[in-house]
């Protein structure tokens, strides 16, 4: 997963607002106890930094999985909690 992927995913899943939020302030303990951006930024590879957010946030399995991909046909438009 490339980090735009990763912002990609973060956006879709959370939407654009609220993902900054959960990036920026969720503490991960399992990242260290780091914030993603502060994961990313110590050099955690962007898909375990979306697997450890989606593990803390109780992301469903079914969409953690190819998340920040494009699908042909499908819009980008932020998932509903």
């Amino acid at each position: 997963m490339k980090l735009s992927e990763f912002q990609a995913a973060v956006a879709d899943e959370f939407g654009p607002g609220y993902g900054g939020v959960i990036v920026g302030d969720l503490v991960l303990t399992s990242l260290g106890s780091r914030t993603a951006r502060e994961a990313l930024a110590a050099g955690v590879r962007p898909r375990e930094v979306w697997l450890a957010l989606c593990e803390a946030t109780d992301v469903p399995e079914e969409r953690r999985h190819g998340a920040g991909r494009p699908v042909p046909g499908e819009s980008r438009a932020p998932r509903q909690p």
